[in-house]
């Protein structure tokens, strides 16, 4: 009964997941051409850390419309790349607690 209980939980949690995956991919904006991002707005460190949350939504959208990007072409170089790659690790874990948690079943 526990293991059901426990299964329920965490397919409730991917779905909850999936479902705000879905709505924040509505924010996912991109500017229609290369041309007009290198002469519009820069983009900077808080905008890469947006960029890297929803990475992973941009990405499947980018798989199925044109218009879709996941990384934002007029950036100002380190500060965008290092935004973009934290805002990655917020949504990945980062890898931490995957880690521990397998050295300690050992």
């Amino acid at each position: 009964m526990q293991k059901r209980i426990e299964f329920l939980n965490r397919t409730t949690a991917r779905l909850f997941l999936l479902f705000f995956f879905l709505i924040m991919s509505g924010c996912a904006d991109v500017e229609p051409e290369v041309s007009e991002c290198l002469q519009g707005h820069t983009y900077g460190f808080w905008a890469g850390l947006w960029h890297g949350i929803i990475a992973p939504v941009s990405f499947v959208g980018s798989l199925f419309f044109d218009d879709i990007a996941v990384w934002a072409v007029n950036n100002n170089g380190g500060w965008y790349t290092f935004g973009f790659v934290l805002g990655s690790g917020i949504i990945g874990g980062g890898g931490g607690s995957a880690a521990r948690r397998r050295s300690s079943r050992s």
